[in-house]
């Protein structure tokens, strides 16, 4: 794990907070739920964040990490007092949002999960580029990491050590399946890193679980076209992976879309060795627990500002 790139820039250039240029839409299927669900993605004003809304419920939740309400298999955000508003599936379509550089989108869908598409975060990078994106009248605040942050569970971690000047990522797994074995992968996110080594990575499952996880009510819109499925040596899929550490891709990732919960880009080196949903969220909630673990860079206040809006100071801090 020792990896990880040295190279920084001698100055961080503050970056615009950024939305769509215009509203897209699709529709899919949940990769859990099985329900066919239909997708717009919005232009949002300055200091919106994310925010997924429910239309068949007139609900909207925040894309934050103390609104996620489940992490087995997926992270599911939702409402502590509606039950049953909820969205699951969010963290490919939050990592696309994060590795494109939006600040500011509504994600609007009229069913309780995200589609899953083909598994990977390539059709909402496309939707997106299909959108388009415009800078806004805003800096973007970046939570600066300040000293370590670790979580634990058995063998695996996920770690938050101080680099203010980027986001490394280094990630590490390990799995029986011959077909997986041992993988690793660093690098620095950046839109164009998150492009090439990230956005096609395609989910995985094991052939033994599947049936279990169809028993539990879960992975029932599954299937080859959405996801990949290994049987100890053999890739089930027919044509195969598309990168031969797919894996170890995909898992990094899902930590992007899951650490994109901060509300804002992270300052840091994040580490995990088999790592999951779970363990990232618990690493946001360790993270903002003490104040002391982070600060907002300082915010450069060059651009005009429109006199109703939310500041990312202040709607960060609410956050944490």
């Amino acid at each position: 794990m020792d990896g990880l790139p040295q190279t920084i820039p001698l100055q961080l250039a503050p970056t615009i907070q950024r939305t769509l240029k215009s509203a897209i839409g699709c529709v899919g299927v949940g990769l859990h739920s099985g329900q066919r669900v239909q997708v717009q993605l919005l232009p949002a004003p300055v200091g919106t964040g994310i925010v997924f809304r429910r239309t068949d419920l007139g609900v909207d939740i925040q894309a934050r990490f103390d609104h996620v309400i489940e992490t087995r298999l997926c992270t599911v955000l939702g409402l502590p007092d509606r039950p049953d508003a909820r969205v699951g599936t969010v963290e490919h379509l939050m990592a696309a949002l994060a590795g494109a550089g939006v600040s500011n989108a509504i994600v609007e869908l009229d069913g309780p999960e995200v589609p899953i598409h083909d598994g990977s975060a390539a059709s909402a990078l496309f939707l997106i580029d299909c959108a388009g994106i415009v800078e806004q009248t805003e800096f973007a605040p970046a939570i600066e990491v300040l000293r370590p942050v670790r979580v634990e569970n058995g063998e695996a971690f996920a770690e938050l050590r101080p680099f203010p000047l980027a986001f490394d990522m280094a990630m590490s797994i390990a799995f029986d399946a011959a077909a997986i074995g041992r993988q690793a992968l660093t690098l620095r996110l950046t839109p164009e890193s998150f492009r090439a080594e990230l956005a096609r990575a395609r989910t995985f499952t094991l052939a033994s679980e599947v049936s279990q996880m169809r028993a539990a009510g879960l992975a029932l819109g599954g299937s080859l076209d959405n996801a990949v499925v290994v049987d100890g040596a053999k890739v089930l899929n027919p044509a195969g992976l598309r990168m031969s550490d797919e894996f170890v891709r995909h898992k990094l990732l899902d930590a992007v879309g899951d650490l994109a919960l901060a509300g804002a880009p992270l300052r840091a080196r994040f580490v995990g060795h088999r790592t999951g949903h779970t363990l990232n969220n618990r690493l946001l909630c360790a993270l903002f627990a003490d104040e002391a673990n982070w600060r907002l860079q300082p915010a450069v206040e060059a651009l005009p500002r429109p006199a109703a809006t939310v500041r990312p100071r202040e709607r960060v801090k609410a956050v944490a």
